[in-house]
């Protein structure tokens, strides 16, 4: 039974893990899965926002196929994660997906920069999740693909640049869910 609801909500986790919830202003920097996104905006429902910063025009269809095959609406913008088109105090949480290591191939600086916008766009008492993705263990490992390259360790980066009360909050089914807090 399990397994038929794993293939009703493949994205169940990675939506749960946010925290959304109806009516919240939800800025993703990144677009891994379009099929994540939408699982993020489904929750917001009509009374919330949904929005979509990508790097690139190949990110951006894959958030506008996902949110069109969920039925969700999702704004999206095109824009460097280092200067966000959002404005100051605007989002009640911030999703950073790095499961495509958009962040752990940054340059240090611009990593930076990217912690300093997110901070800058989140209302006070604002949070942001940074989902990444982690070697499987066990039998798991056998049948997924290598990650290349350690995954970004988010926590020190986030307490450094402005977050408090980072914290891991788990790691499953290959991703790592990060969570830090904006100052009230």
């Amino acid at each position: 039974m399990l397994s038929f609801r794993r293939r009703d909500k493949p994205h169940a986790l990675f939506a749960g893990m946010t925290g959304v919830k109806l009516g919240d202003r939800v800025a993703q920097l990144g677009c891994a899965h379009g099929g994540r996104l939408a699982a993020i905006a489904a929750q917001v429902g009509l009374s919330g926002q949904a929005i979509a910063v990508v790097p690139d025009e190949a990110s951006a269809e894959r958030a506008r196929r996902g949110g069109a095959q969920a039925g969700v609406l999702v704004e999206v913008e095109i824009a460097p994660p280092t200067r966000l088109p959002l404005d100051d105090g605007a989002f009640d949480v911030a999703v950073i997906d790095d499961t495509a290591g958009l962040l752990a191939t940054m340059r240090p600086e611009d990593r930076v920069a990217t912690v300093r916008e997110v901070l800058r766009i989140l209302r006070p008492g604002g949070r942001v999740m940074v989902i990444s993705a982690v070697p499987r263990g066990g039998l798991a490992a056998l049948f997924t693909r290598a990650q290349s390259g350690p995954p970004f360790d988010a926590e020190p980066s986030l307490h450094a640049d402005g977050f408090r009360a980072a914290r891991t909050l788990a790691e499953r089914e290959g991703l790592r869910f990060v969570e830090a807090l904006k100052v009230r």
